[in-house]
Formats: C-alpha cells, structure tokens, sequence
C-alpha cells in the first residue's frame, strides 16, 4: 500500500519505477508500448501536424524513436519538447533529431528558448509520461488522470492548450502496476484529464 502523502507516494513509485526498469519483464512491455504508439501513429497520426513528446527521464518510457520515424514521413510534420517557464507553464519550441539542449532547473533536457529556427507549436497531440495514474467514471464514460511530479506545468498549460484547440489529444504513458484507487490518490479539481492512457493494456480511451 502506498502511503496517503503525495511526496511519500511519489517517491515510492519512482523507486518502484527504477526496479521495473531493471527487470527482464521491462524489455517486452517496452516493445508492446511502442507497437502501440507505432499503430496509433500509423492511423490517428495521419491527421496529426505537431506532436509533443519528452525527453525521458528517471527510467520514463523512450518513446523518440516512433515519434521520429512518424516526423520523417511527411515533410509537413513536427515535433516538440517542453520548455518550463518561470510562471509554470510550458511552451512547446520544435525539436529535431540533434538540436542541443539545455537542462533546465529540475535537471530536464529542455530547447534553447532563443534559437529562431525552432519556433514555438502548438501541438495537435501531446505525450505525457505518468508517474502514477487513475481512473473515474461519470455520465457512463471513464476518465484518466496522471498522477505526475507535482509541479502543475501539465495541468496549467493543458488548461490554455485546450481553450485554443478543443480537438487537443492528450495521451499519458504508463504502466498497470501504476494504478491508483482512491485510498491512494484521487484527482483535484485542478487536474486536467488524459484523452487517453497508453499501457500494456493498451491505448485507453
């Protein structure tokens, strides 16, 4: 049981994260993920112009490389990485293969705000790694929710992001052994919900 803090319970599931990470079960759930992301690029991604993906930290899911070989498909296509602004916000600034990075504050590889030739985008669809995750259900339908390092950058640029472009998919990337029920953690009214939770199970909607 994890405990009812939210940095205790934080701690507790990037530890639990860093031992998945080593296991031999890891390698075959990574390959199922990616097969998922591939499948949802290969359809969904047709209609797609900008994706937002991260920089993988603290033994986060690498998913780079579908994302790369989808923005290698269409010249038209590009990807991004969060920029954290002081106010906590992200700006997303376009990234391709190679660019330098800099860390930024909580030791992230972040785009360099000033290069003129990495504009800022306004992503159609935009990867968020869980460090934990729930669900709740309403008028018939189920909602998920990321449990993430608690800073709020997600759920206060989500909250903008969505007012410009409704059609805005937010997927979160986790695993199953990540799920929480309410005696654990439960979403805050300031919490902005996941269109879709992508885990061994597959892509959740």
């Amino acid at each position: 049981m994890h405990s009812n803090s939210s940095k205790t319970l934080r701690q507790e599931l990037l530890k639990q994260r860093k031992e998945f990470a080593a296991s031999s079960a890891f390698a075959q759930i990574r390959e199922k993920l990616i097969s998922t992301i591939q499948g949802f690029l290969a359809s969904e991604g047709k209609a797609l112009s900008a994706i937002a993906l991260y920089w993988p930290i603290q033994d986060e899911l690498d998913i780079r490389a579908p994302l790369l070989s989808w923005a290698s498909g269409d010249k038209g296509r590009r990807l991004a990485l969060p920029y954290a602004r002081p106010d906590k916000h992200l700006d997303f600034y376009e990234w391709r293969d190679g660019d330098s990075l800099m860390p930024s504050k909580h030791g992230v590889p972040e785009p360099i705000p000033n290069n003129e030739s990495r504009p800022i985008v306004d992503p159609d669809c935009i990867f968020i790694p869980c460090v934990g995750w729930s669900s709740s259900s309403a008028n018939g339908k189920t909602h998920y929710w990321r449990l993430g390092y608690g800073g709020g950058y997600f759920d206060r640029t989500l909250s903008v992001l969505r007012k410009k472009n409704p059609k805005l998919i937010c997927i979160g990337i986790g695993f199953n052994w990540q799920e929480l029920d309410d005696t654990q953690w439960s979403a805050q009214t300031h919490d902005e919900p996941l269109n879709m939770l992508l885990t061994e199970s597959g892509l959740l909607s």
